[in-house]
């Protein structure tokens, strides 16, 4: 490819919308451009990149016996209903009427579309295992759109749903697809991608990881421990000591003016981590309220306590009308038809202090299984920096950053059953198929390659999925011996099946170097006057690793066996 003849413009001011490095350099570099919130077109070099990670997609899917199909975007409103989520996913599904009037949707994920393709042509258990997988457009109308091809509203996926007869053979090809995922991540040039254990949330299923790309300007929250535990915050265990309190009978104090947990506890002078404050939430179908009952030190996870009580919940607006006693609510005395629930952190103390459930008053001594014995009692607390690791049991919690690259979930029968799949079984009765089901976004992938992978100029790209291989670059190209030599190694380079971008443009050396600093290409050969006096071509890195003289004649092989070692860093 000749840059004369390249659709897309590099520029050197930073776009003031753009926040993330990857955003910035992706727009300067001629990569996208934003049709609307959310929504990019790409331009060549991205589509060549999509395109390599693709590949590595396609190859380690096919390894573990992946059969790719394709599903339609646009889908009936009748097969979400089937399985439930027409009603429970919110605005972030498009749904609109096809011109007969019938409900239709855009597909942000396929497992009714996975399951809708399968049934009836999987009816027998000797049909049994399977995987098919799509690399798809979709929409999901992001409320968060940020960050470029980061979190978009509409991207390219692949997402694989694998169909099994028992748990057990399911577990074995998790373990398939999530070594298949690190070797993806790996070969797109990000082996530091961890896997952690994460929530399942609208997607249903017990057992789920996501990878995630450790870095400063990710938006989810990482838990880790030096013992090798790894969890996303939103399912990570929070383990804390309990302070030493002793047993003391429950006595209401009077508390003056005092409805924040800080004030109470200098109050009283109680330490934080042995007082109980009150979360109220509201139940979104119903309004009705749940109390979150947990130690004063710490803070709710609302996923957790999301999955505890199976129903989505909102912040609460206390009315007088409720009975609740906004600043002094506690366990004891609470109104009649409230729901409440009691973080172990607070179980685990002796005597705490607690709302009375009256104006200016508290509790001391508040015992959980002495005064509420039939109290729910969970873990929904969020864990932080410092906190004893549930695997190894040391106070080493560490919180760290980072974005999202590919998540694997153990779905179980959630969407056979139903959708009323079922094969014939060895016993001759009819079973609700095991599905698993495993998801990268492309586009994201890129975009975070580039994320962690740039300097101060450009990106970086790794040989494994770089727009280009080798970026020529010809100063003075007008000069006729400049000209001679960089067409012929452009030419015979193409002929050895070599990727070059070819900047042959009028422009000055500093605007050529700073493009290609831009495109991020590999391997750079200048060709200029001051090489073509000396009998040579300049070869470097794109990284600065590497920078050699190399005679003409000599520069097609020597180019080749560098590209060639870059490439083989990736196998």
């Amino acid at each position: 490819m000749k840059m004369s003849s390249m659709l897309g413009s590099r520029f050197k001011e930073t776009p003031a919308d753009c926040q993330l490095d990857s955003h910035k350099l992706m727009v300067r570099g001629g990569y996208i451009k934003q049709m609307t919130t959310g929504i990019y077109s790409l331009y060549m070099p991205t589509k060549r990149i999509t395109k390599k990670i693709e590949n590595i997609i396609r190859e380690e899917m096919d390894k573990i016996d992946g059969q790719e199909v394709m599903f339609p975007v646009v889908m009936p409103a009748s097969l979400w209903q089937e399985s439930g989520r027409y009603d429970s996913i919110g605005s972030e599904m498009a749904r609109f009427k096809d011109r007969s009037g019938q409900p239709v949707v855009l597909g942000m994920t396929h497992e009714e579309a996975a399951v809708h393709l399968a049934r009836g042509a999987a009816q027998s258990y000797t049909n049994y295992p399977f995987m098919i997988y799509q690399i798809q457009t979709k929409f999901r109308d992001e409320p968060r759109a940020r960050g470029g091809l980061i979190r978009v509203r509409e991207f390219t996926m692949k997402d694989a749903y694998s169909f099994h007869t028992s748990q057990e053979d399911l577990e074995q090809y998790y373990e398939k697809c999530y070594t298949a995922y690190e070797n993806i991540f790996r070969r797109a040039g990000i082996p530091e991608v961890v896997a952690v254990k994460s929530d399942s949330g609208m997607m249903g299923g017990s057992v789920s990881h996501e990878f995630m790309l450790l870095t400063d300007c990710g938006e989810d929250t990482i838990v880790l421990c030096d013992c090798g535990y790894r969890s996303n915050m939103e399912a990570a265990d929070c383990i804390v000591e309990a302070p030493e309190t002793e047993e003391a009978p429950l006595t209401k104090v009077l508390t003056p003016e005092t409805k924040t947990i800080e004030a109470v506890c200098e109050y009283l002078h109680a330490p934080a981590n042995a007082s109980c404050k009150a979360v109220v939430y509201q139940k979104n179908l119903t309004d009705e309220y749940v109390i979150a009952f947990i130690r004063g030190d710490l803070e709710v996870n609302e996923t957790k306590l999301r999955n505890f009580l199976g129903e989505e919940i909102h912040p609460a607006e206390i009315t007088q009308e409720s009975g609740i006693v906004a600043g002094f609510i506690g366990p004891v005395g609470l109104p009649e038809g409230v729901t409440y629930v009691i973080d172990k952190s607070v179980a685990a103390l002796n005597s705490s202090v607690c709302g009375a459930n009256e104006e200016n008053y508290h509790y001391t001594g508040y015992n959980v299984k002495r005064d509420t014995p039939d109290a729910q009692i969970a873990d929904f607390a969020k864990t932080y920096e410092g906190a004893i690791c549930p695997v190894c049991g040391k106070p080493h919690i560490r919180i760290s950053r980072g974005i999202e690259v590919g998540n694997i979930f153990q779905l179980g029968t959630k969407y056979t059953k139903s959708m009323e799949m079922t094969y014939i079984g060895q016993d001759g009765k009819p079973h609700y198929p095991i599905m698993g089901c495993y998801g990268i976004g492309v586009g994201r992938l890129a975009a975070s390659v580039c994320e962690v992978k740039h300097d101060d100029y450009g990106p970086i790209w790794p040989m494994s999925i770089a727009p280009w291989q080798v970026h020529i670059c010809a100063i003075k190209a007008t000069d006729p011996e400049v000209r001679a030599v960089a067409d012929e190694l452009y030419q015979k380079l193409q002929d050895a099946g070599v990727e070059v971008i070819y900047d042959d443009r009028k422009v000055s050396a500093g605007n050529m170097f700073s493009d290609a600093d831009l495109l991020g290409v590999p391997v750079r050969v200048i060709v200029s006057p001051k090489t073509v006096k000396r009998g040579a071509v300049e070869v470097s890195k794109r990284d600065k690793s590497l920078r050699e003289d190399v005679a003409p004649e000599n520069a097609v092989e020597y180019v080749e066996k560098l590209v060639q070692t870059m490439l083989d860093e990736f196998k």
